[in-house]
């Protein structure tokens, strides 16, 4: 029972989603030329690489099982999908732009009747309805920021992940249609008939995603400090404490802790007399 992985075939989101399904043990055989169809090293799984664009159409009608694509897409594309993951990365967020000089500031300057340009007709036009602001709509393939600047619309919406390229091009983010980011998608039908593998990709790519930012810490320490250093080590669970055989007293304590707080956590457990202290990255998290 074969499971076909849609990925994007470029784009910043591409390489970032082939490292993901790499980390997560699903591997590309042949990582370096991309083909239409890749191997991996589970051969129950192969991988699709597309516009991440078709991606939610092709998850949807069953020419892949699964799918990396963002949220924009998705929700653009109204595909009858079923949401897995959300693999925060690729964040970025869709949003309601006017130029600078614009008397248009925020939402509720917005005339009726006015013209907005944008590569996502869809998610602007129910936007704007829900806001009970009647608009034209102008879809556009791509160069949407220069669309005001030649008299095709008064407004544009756009995607845009820190705002600089809008800045650029003397434009003003006015509000925020969608915040988004790239989600792993299934197939309907698929999760059903083949759901145990899915899960099993699923649990991989969570794995990834939760060990994220974590690093496990391990220590030796005598008994009699134990609850001292219980007290200084975050943990998931709290840490895990097992006896040292070759030496009496001395217990070995471990604990995942948060990458930002390994410092702080290293210097209170040499205090209190923690020793032979190793930091390790995680690679996964089950």
């Amino acid at each position: 029972m074969e499971i076909r992985i849609a990925l994007p075939s470029k784009g910043r989101i591409s390489d970032p989603a082939v490292k993901l399904l790499s980390k997560a043990g699903i591997g590309l055989k042949d990582a370096v030329n991309r083909r239409l169809f890749s191997d991996t090293y589970d051969d129950q799984i192969s991988v699709m690489f597309t516009r991440a664009a078709d991606i939610p159409e092709f998850v949807a009608d069953g020419a892949a099982d699964l799918g990396m694509t963002g949220l924009d897409l998705i929700e653009e594309k109204e595909a009858h999908v079923k949401i897995l993951e959300d693999l925060k990365f690729g964040r970025s967020k869709l949003v309601l732009a006017a130029p600078e000089d614009s008397e248009v500031k925020k939402l509720s300057d917005v005339k009726d009747g006015s013209i907005v340009a944008t590569e996502f007709p869809h998610l602007t036009e129910k936007y704007f309805k829900t806001q009970n602001i009647p608009v034209k709509i102008v879809e556009l393939s791509g160069s949407t920021e220069i669309a005001p600047f030649i008299g095709v619309s008064d407004l544009i919406t756009d995607l845009t992940s820190t705002g600089t390229t809008l800045k650029m091009n003397h434009l003003q983010m006015v509000e925020t249609i969608l915040e988004s980011s790239v989600h792993l998608i299934a197939n309907p039908d698929s999760y059903q008939e083949k759901r145990e593998k899915i899960e099993e990709i699923r649990t991989g790519v969570k794995g990834v995603l939760d060990a994220e930012g974590k690093k496990l810490v391990m220590m030796n320490v005598d008994e009699e400090v134990l609850d001292e250093v219980k007290s200084a080590m975050p943990g998931m669970t709290g840490p895990t404490v097992s006896q040292v055989l070759s030496n009496s007293g001395v217990v070995a304590v471990h604990a995942v802790v948060n990458e930002h707080e390994v410092f702080q956590v290293v210097n209170r457990l040499k205090k209190i007399g923690a020793r032979d202290i190793l930091v390790v990255p995680i690679e996964r998290i089950i």
